[in-house]
């Protein structure tokens, strides 16, 4: 069945939500990145650059997310696009659970100690209450579009979230208790969760596999 007015104006709505929410990311994962690159460097905390390459990694998760907003007008085209979306979520989050997990065993391997980072606590409680709201407005928005592939992307921002939630509490440990070991193995806890967020979005899984709140009269 074709789409109906009603359903063509809620694909709109949706869309144009989508992409200000992914604009959005886009300029905050800039910010969070470049500061939380910086900030690891000085101190040296492999956590804390860990999570500044998370912050890349989103930008081109985001970008991924508005071509498959982009292409959502035309049936044909949106599959496709969601295939490949959905993939290069997966490989993104592969490719930070690779990163995070040889630094944060090199950093343990060697008793790396990070210094304290002031900027780098700040920064990680800031991302501990905005991703997981950007998060979820995403993930409503991938839900409406019966989209797996923006579906992922939202999860890999509430995935943030969660690497900023590890990274505050090996950034406080090392601060208040000198823990030094607290940082890669808040790095380490997050390897598997991100690992297995990729392992699916390369298979073409997401939790749109088994089916999605799909708006009436869209298929």
């Amino acid at each position: 069945m074709g789409m109906t007015s009603l359903a063509i104006d809620q694909r709109a709505r949706l869309r144009r939500r989508g992409r200000l929410l992914n604009y959005a990311t886009l300029v905050y994962m800039t910010v969070e990145g470049g500061v939380a690159f910086t900030a690891g460097i000085v101190a040296g905390s492999v956590a804390l650059v860990g999570f500044g390459i998370d912050s890349f990694i989103e930008l081109v998760a985001a970008a991924a997310a508005l071509w498959r907003l982009s292409a959502d007008l035309d049936p044909v085209r949106r599959e496709r696009v969601e295939r490949i979306t959905l993939r290069c979520t997966g490989l993104c989050f592969l490719a930070l659970a690779g990163y995070v997990g040889a630094d944060a065993m090199h950093a343990l391997l060697t008793h790396s100690a990070p210094t304290e980072s002031k900027v780098g606590i700040g920064l990680a409680f800031a991302s501990v209450v905005l991703m997981p709201l950007l998060g979820r407005a995403k993930r409503r928005v991938g839900f409406g579009l019966a989209s797996g592939a923006l579906v992922a992307e939202a999860r890999q921002t509430e995935v943030c979230g969660y690497l900023a939630a590890t990274l505050l509490a090996g950034l406080l440990l090392n601060a208040l208790l000198s823990w030094w070991w607290a940082d890669p193995v808040a790095a380490m806890v997050m390897v598997p969760l991100i690992a297995y967020e990729g392992y699916q979005g390369v298979r073409g899984r997401s939790a749109c596999t088994d089916g999605c709140a799909t708006i009436p009269g869209t298929t």
